[in-house]
């Protein structure tokens, strides 16, 4: 991507140097260049030449308001020219657009000229004209329940916003625990003992969800993970909420595929950190060992003995 930067170029300059400053990117720009124009300012009139001639195909430019206000925009220009290896033209420093060749340019691999805050403002109207709004209203007696609340609606908005960009899959950690048999037919095609290890580690991981749910639920996670996989069904699944086998898709039990991808790539990204390091600090738990019961008295010797009543010299009193 071409880049010039200017204060002066589109906002301050009469019609006659407009036609100048076009001319001057027809002829210093090649037709396959694609080139950005980041100005302090872009009149109406000024644009209009551009877009008709990128329409063209004469000209593959974007033109770019320089972002701040004040004293900061002129900043942000000089810090992009500085990025980029180009030169912001300016009148105070004697450099005029005229004068300027090739060499002001700057030169970027890539340039995204899109703004999340557009985007954002874009799909609030286009849900409005769809008719696509909802306000969620949060209530609680405690602001600390409040919060809480409000958490979990987050999390919620953002578990639909994440499945409607990248589908869904079965929840429960059925969908991993399926993906660990593909892991065995990978795991036989290595020749390599150390891949081959590390496969195994990565097959075991992907059957903890699984497990831990059931183990959360009171149940023995190996034995749910063998019913689970003895059933060629993609959506059978053990629901630990109602202690059940069921088709978990029909249930409304799934988790965004985009989830389950990041969790995937987050923890093979803190495994690598981890077998790169030379050191790490780990919290070691101790197990405590369990008290030992007094032993129960047998039958024998459930109740103590009573001890004889004293003797003394009287004897018998007989009626």
């Amino acid at each position: 991507m071409k880049f010039i930067g200017c204060s002066y170029f589109w906002s301050t300059k009469k019609s006659r140097t407009q036609r100048r400053c076009l001319k001057y990117w027809i002829v210093r720009l090649r037709r396959s260049t694609q080139s950005v124009i980041v100005a302090e300012g872009i009149e109406q009139e000024a644009l209009a030449p551009v877009i008709r001639n990128k329409l063209k195909g004469v000209l593959k430019a974007a033109a770019i308001k320089a972002p701040a206000f004040g004293e900061r925009k002129s900043h942000c220009l000089d810090d992009i020219a500085i990025l980029t290896g180009g030169t912001v033209i300016r009148d105070e420093m004697g450099l005029t657009l005229e004068k300027a060749g090739k060499e002001v340019l700057g030169t970027a691999t890539k340039v995204n000229t899109e703004e999340n805050f557009q985007k954002k403002i874009l799909n609030e109207r286009i849900a409005r004209l769809s008719g696509g709004i909802a306000i969620l209203q949060v209530g609680a007696q405690t602001q600390v329940e409040l919060k809480d609340k409000q958490l979990r609606v987050e999390d919620a908005v953002n578990a639909t916003k994440a499945a409607i960009e990248e589908g869904v899959v079965v929840g429960g950690g059925c969908s991993l625990l399926r993906l660990s048999l593909k892991v065995d037919d990978i795991k036989k095609h290595l020749d390599n003992e150390e891949q081959k290890i590390g496969a195994e580690i990565f097959r075991r991981a992907l059957t903890y969800p699984a497990r831990l749910i059931a183990k959360n639920a009171g149940v023995n996670g190996s034995v749910v993970i063998e019913k689970v996989l003895s059933n060629n069904d993609i959506s059978y699944g053990y629901n630990a909420a109602r202690d059940c086998y069921e088709d978990l898709m029909a249930a409304g039990i799934m988790d965004p595929s985009k989830v389950v991808r990041c969790c995937l790539e987050h923890a093979a990204s803190v495994a690598k950190t981890f077998l790169t390091s030379n050191a790490v600090v780990v919290d070691i738990k101790e197990v405590e060992p369990i008290p030992r019961r007094k032993p129960m008295p047998t039958l024998g010797s459930s109740f103590p003995r009573r001890k004889p009543m004293p003797t003394s010299g009287i004897g018998p009193i007989g009626f």
